[in-house]
């Protein structure tokens, strides 16, 4: 009975290297504008020609009191200055993280076989 194991098996790697795809390549390619959030938190401030924040009120003027940072902050790795594969690492690191935590925790819930008494 190893067939159904074989097509999991099949059915996990393909959705792997789909995610590994989309997070490490077509990732680069996502705008850079920002989305509908990231407008209406902007909207009252004005910007400098580095698109940094200089006056006005909103909401994005508080959002550095609360960024936590971290290795893989701003969707890249902190240190490579290629941009392009700094993205495409970043998003096939959270794949591995996001894989792997959520395997574990389906190992952890799995159904057991019975057990003899």
């Amino acid at each position: 009975m190893t067939k159904p194991r074989v097509k999991l098996f099949a059915f996990l790697i393909g959705g792997l290297l789909v995610a590994f795809v989309l997070a490490g390549v077509v990732s680069n390619f996502a705008s850079a504008d920002p989305d509908g959030l990231d407008s209406v938190s902007r909207e009252g401030c004005t910007f400098n020609a580095e698109d940094e924040i200089t006056g006005g009120e909103c909401m994005a003027q508080a959002a550095a009191e609360h960024e936590v940072g971290g290795p893989l902050a701003d969707y890249g790795i902190k240190g490579l200055d290629n941009e392009f594969v700094s993205t495409g690492l970043s998003g096939v690191l959270g794949v591995v993280i996001t894989f792997a935590i959520g395997g574990g925790l389906f190992w952890l819930v799995r159904r057991r076989g019975a057990t003899k008494a």
